[in-house]
């Protein structure tokens, strides 16, 4: 069965389940899905009272208040709880590249694909609202038979946490600043509030006179990824706004800050900061010198850290004298009583952004009408396929490739369709589905065949899919299990994670400042003079680098004009190293001697990827080795679930055992070597003492042993010089799953029709695995003293003669009776003597 995401006839069932999400949302009180028609008809009839809906921002109306809406705000209201809708987000924008890159694709503010400056920047995008299946992802993962590693990541992904929502009133201004805390216990503790730099109302907040170095700092902070602004904990930055909030049990004034460390998607982008109980509050309240409340006393636990739930509340009102799980507790009443907060569960999941400004994706299937409400295409009008297009590169505006086909974009009814396309885990979300029924025209799969298939029983995928893929399509499929559509609450029973083959990473030092105009590049031995932190890594192909994958591993002349000719936009940098500078082709030494440049490079191991360029082409060690030598190889690297380097420095082992295993079969002439002589009693054994290895092996994917053992029994077997085919034919099927090419070929030599892939695969006979003679260890008083080869079928009272007429046994026992001799048939023999 083949399933092909980006072929028309399956990218429109990925656009008709992207319509299901944007005609649902999630009502919090079935706790599932339900379609929008239902809520639109609760608004008619009670606007918002009774409504139990997940939502990105509450907004209470009554049904009279709905029915005056003008269709654009209904709309914009209906995008508040659409499980697929559109809103404006902060993403990671490259101008160079013309598209939005996820988190993981940018490093030190530049994009890990050639290093182009990336900046936080607002665009309209779609997104999947995930979120609201947040504590169902988090408590289905105990039904899963996955690592407990993976579901820890997950886990840490989903980030529940129970605390409180706050609402603090601002001074001289009529809005309230909502924040989430996981202890409201430490609201007395509070002595400054910190805003995410993309919080809707830092320039409403901002006064004159912090103006130009709040404009200033925003401009830094867009140069700075998520994951940087979160794990840089020792770097503290940060703005006040001149504005102040208000306390709600103590009505004092509080400094309301702007830094980066606050990020805008997890909980309302607002902090009250604790300095005396929180890390990075502590640290940005030290820099900032900023009052440290002490309200926690801690003398009867003193091995309790900061964040640490022990102690008694002291300098805290009406929480004084309270333990800290009390005084959570009593907090929370207080708030609900007085109306400036409740209790609530808050995830450090955000919605999924599924939205990318490329040309390569799926077409969304929505289109503007005059107003600019997005419409869906009817589904008998799906698939929207992608246009042909000559010019890949995003507009001067910044907008999609595909806003360049007016003639696409533009329909004759005045509407206009979206540009944007889905990201590559739109199609990877469900096409495990699509195998169960891939032909099916009518539906994404029949509901005969998803009853009868149900879910995948096994899955084997990395762990760099357990917060991406795997979470996605473990959403997805909740979704489609909400509609009655698949028949299973989860996609995948059973997940093992397999390591990744790594690569040696071989980079350049670029400094964030230009030097003289210029780019300018460091050896990396010159690196630990310098602020590692004013530096960042640029990848460098492979096959530029002399030595690489060693600590001499450098670039010389030749190789750093091959890198300036591959990455023209360093044409004219400086490379700088111990020997003198390189520019414009030109070596210019630090000292009389010194006669060739020699950068050498930061060298690391990781994953091996093209935007590494360190990727190693399989056509190349197919050329000299074969496919089957290549496959078998990289099995036999090391356990399944381990990440192991690549180095071919072991796989003429694994050449010589195809050679040698294929020489069992076919002489220098061609001819075929097998006979139908009866086997040995040491061969079969040999034989099914490996398939019962290899199919136990099997099952625990323990590949790397499975060829293990088949080296060893083909060394066997070339002792006892076999060739008998009621042993060899069986091996060949064996081997097969292993060894794909070779086995087919000898399959049909020894004079088979079908396929070797189609054949019984071997089962062990446990009669033939046992050996006709036994070597049993004879010990006195427990320490063994000599050994007694017995046929199998020997009677423990001939045991006990044979072992205590043995010379050695003799010798041992001079001046000794003999008390006992215990014989346990086919394992040992213990004289017990004194």
């Amino acid at each position: 069965r083949e399933v092909v995401t980006s072929d028309p006839s399956y990218y429109r069932w990925t656009q008709w389940i992207f319509l299901r999400l944007f005609s649902h949302w999630y009502d919090k009180a079935a706790d599932k899905a339900r379609p929008v028609e239902e809520l639109i008809a609760h608004f008619r009839q009670h606007g918002t009272h009774g409504l139990q809906a997940f939502s990105a921002e509450y907004r209470s109306f009554s049904a009279q208040e709905w029915s005056s809406m003008s269709p654009v705000d209904q709309a914009e209201i209906l995008m508040n709880y659409r499980l697929a809708y559109r809103k404006e987000s902060f993403v990671n924008w490259c101008e160079a590249l013309g598209t939005v890159l996820a988190n993981d694709e940018v490093k030190d503010g530049l994009s890990e694909r050639g290093g182009h400056p990336v900046e936080r920047k607002p665009m309209l995008q779609w997104s999947l609202r995930i979120t609201a299946y947040a504590e169902r992802l988090l408590g289905d993962l105990e039904k899963l038979d996955w690592s407990d590693a993976l579901k820890t990541m997950q886990r840490n992904w989903i980030g529940r946490s129970e605390g409180a929502q706050v609402f603090f009133r601002l001074d001289g201004h009529q809005q309230c600043l909502e924040i989430f805390t996981t202890r409201p216990d430490t609201i007395f503790g509070v002595s400054f509030m910190v805003l995410a730099p993309e919080h809707e109302w830092v320039q409403l907040l901002t006064t004159p006179d912090h103006k130009e170095e709040m404009d200033a700092y925003l401009t830094y902070v867009k140069t700075r990824t998520e994951r940087e602004r979160q794990s840089e904990v020792k770097q503290v930055t940060g703005v006040f706004t001149g504005a102040h909030a208000i306390h709600p049990f103590t009505g004092e004034l509080i400094p309301v800050w702007v830094s980066e460390y606050v990020l805008k998607d997890y909980g309302a982008g607002a902090i009250m900061a604790v300095p005396a109980d929180d890390e990075r509050d502590r640290a940005f309240a030290e820099k900032f010198q900023l009052p440290v409340p002490e309200i926690i006393d801690r003398k009867e636990w003193p091995d309790a850290g900061r964040e640490d739930r022990r102690g008694w509340l002291v300098n805290s009102g009406f929480l004084d004298g309270m333990l800290i799980p009390d005084a959570i507790e009593a907090v929370i009443r207080r708030l609900e009583q007085e109306g400036c907060g409740a209790r609530r569960v808050n995830y450090k999941l955000r919605d999924a952004l599924f939205s990318r400004q490329r040309y390569w994706g799926e077409p969304f299937p929505i289109v503007y009408n005059r107003d600019g409400v997005a419409v869906p295409v009817p589904d008998d009008q799906l698939p929207v396929t992608l246009p042909d297009l000559d010019n890949f590169q995003p507009t001067k505006e910044g907008k999609a490739p595909l806003a360049r086909l007016a003639e696409w974009v533009q329909l004759a009814d005045g509407s206009m369709r979206e540009t944007d396309t889905m990201p590559g885990y739109a199609g990877s979300s469900w096409y495990f589905l699509r195998y169960m029924d891939a032909g099916n025209a009518t539906s994404f799969a029949g509901e005969e065949e998803l009853q009868y298939w149900k879910e995948v029983d096994f899955y084997i995928g990395g762990t760099e899919h357990a917060v991406g893929h795997l979470m996605y399509a473990r959403f997805w499929h909740k979704f489609l299990f909400d509609l009655g559509r698949v028949p299973t609450a989860e996609p995948f029973r059973r997940l093992v994670n397999q390591g990744m083959i790594q690569g040696v990473i071989e980079s350049l030092w670029l400094a964030r400042e230009k030097k003289d105009g210029s780019h300018y590049f460091l050896s990396a031995d010159l690196l630990e003079e310098k602020d590692r932190s004013q530096y960042v890594a640029i990848p460098v192909l492979i096959d530029f680098v002399r030595d690489y994958g060693t600590d001499l591993s450098y670039l010389d002349g030749e190789g750093l004009g091959k890198f300036v000719a591959w990455r023209p936009e360093y044409k004219e940098a400086i490379f700088e190293c111990g020997q003198g500078v390189w520019q414009n082709g030109q070596f210019m030494p630090k000292k009389a001697g010194a006669v060739s440049s020699r950068m050498v490079t930061y060298s690391e191991v990781g994953k091996m990827s093209k935007s590494k360029f360190n990727v190693i082409n399989p056509d190349d060690v197919v050329a000299t080795y074969g496919a089957d030598c290549f496959r078998m190889y990289e099995m036999f690297l090391g356990p399944i679930e381990q990440s192991k380097p690549w180095d071919t420095k072991g796989i003429d082992g694994v050449s010589k055992f195809l050679r040698r295993f294929w020489a069992m079969y076919v002489g220098e002439d061609g001819k075929m070597l097998l006979s139908e002589d009866a086997p040995g009693r040491e061969m079969e054994r040999i034989l099914h003492q490996t398939i019962r290895k290899v199919r136990d092996d099997l099952e625990r994917l323990s590949l790397n042993t499975c060829i293990s053992h088949f080296m060893i029994c083909l060394n066997e077997l070339r002792r006892l010089e076999c060739r008998s085919a009621a042993v060899l034919e069986p091996l060949i099927r064996l081997l097969a799953p292993f060894a794909p090419h070779i086995t087919e070929e000898l399959w049909h030599r020894i004079g088979h029709q079908g396929s070797v892939h189609l054949a019984p695969y071997p089962e062990a006979d446990p009669e033939l695995l046992l050996a006709d003679e036994i070597l049993y260890p004879v010990s006195i008083n427990g320490k063994k003293r000599a050994e007694l080869m017995a046929p199998r079928e020997t009677a423990p009272s001939d045991l006990e003669r044979a072992a205590l007429s043995l010379p050695d046994i003799q010798r041992w026992l001079l001046g000794l009776e003999v008390k006992k001799v215990i014989v346990v048939p086919g394992r040992m023999i213990n004289i017990v003597a004194g």
